[in-house]
């Protein structure tokens, strides 16, 4: 009998005894009430499916800040939610996210410190990036327009792509340059958030955000049309690593080691870009 694994559901506890006290800042809505306490339970039940499909015996210390980070994320998207309905203060929003995005820069060092890299660190990482990503991107649409989330949707979109084009979920080469497009999309959508620069400029550096996030994820559409050209040739294609890469709740990970470090949202289990 497959071994239930309890940790995980700590940092679900945390974030949804820190709901009512969110709610006493910024009274929530009902469906804020609802997305956060879904996103804290389903985001923890998938790392606990993941930390029993790959039989790890701990959370580990790189996962616990990711966690915690998740739990955030979870009182991050209870507010966006909200807002969609009634105002909030902005402050607390910002105080929330950007904590959550500097913490994505822990987790990787403690994981090389402790040694403690793995798929399941990685895959945790990346979807609490993704869905991060997601939600900020729909708080700056009511300001900034309509494009705006297809920053947060556009990893979503990829990974239902590789749904009905098995070919789209082969494996992809490492490149640190997903995690840095990544974190350059949290901080501008974060920026924008909180008002601090006039429309136009929230506008044009979300909009960078957006046309790195489209060279990024195209180079490596690209690079899957090349290799599957290379496979339908009958020529075996290069040896490449699982891809490290702009996150619904996370996701459980896919087997095979990997380092927390190459995480950024936008892969899916088999590795697609940031």
């Amino acid at each position: 009998m497959a071994k239930v694994h309890l940790v995980p559901w700590w940092w679900a506890l945390v974030g949804l005894a820190a709901l009512p006290l969110v709610h006493m800042v910024a009274p929530l809505s009902l469906g804020g009430w609802l997305a956060g306490v879904v996103y804290l339970v389903v985001s923890s039940l998938l790392v606990s499916l993941g930390m029993t499909r790959q039989k790890a015996g701990r959370l580990g210390a790189a996962n616990a800040v990711t966690a915690t980070r998740s739990a955030l994320v979870g009182l991050v998207t209870a507010l966006v939610v909200t807002s969609l309905t009634q105002p909030i203060p902005v402050p607390l929003l910002i105080g929330l996210a950007a904590p959550a995005l500097a913490l994505d820069a822990l987790d990787g060092w403690v994981a090389r410190r402790t040694r403690g890299e793995s798929a399941l660190g990685a895959r945790f990482d990346m979807e609490v990036d993704a869905f991060l990503i997601l939600v900020l991107s729909v708080y700056d649409a009511r300001s900034l327009g309509w494009w705006v989330p297809a920053l947060g949707l556009m990893r979503y979109a990829f990974v239902a792509a590789g749904w009905l084009l098995p070919w789209m979920r082969a494996q992809l080469p490492f490149r640190y340059w997903r995690k840095v497009v990544a974190a350059f999309c949290g901080i501008a959508l974060t920026v924008a958030a909180a008002g601090f620069l006039p429309a136009m400029a929230s506008a044009l550096i979300v909009g960078a955000a957006l046309a790195l996030l489209v060279e990024s994820f195209g180079r490596d559409v690209i690079r899957l049309v090349q290799t599957r050209a290379t496979a339908s040739r009958g020529r075996p294609a290069a040896p490449s690593a699982v891809a490290a890469a702009p996150s619904a709740a996370p996701a459980a990970p896919a087997p095979g080691a990997r380092s927390r470090e190459g995480a950024a949202p936008g892969s899916s289990s088999a590795g697609s870009p940031v």
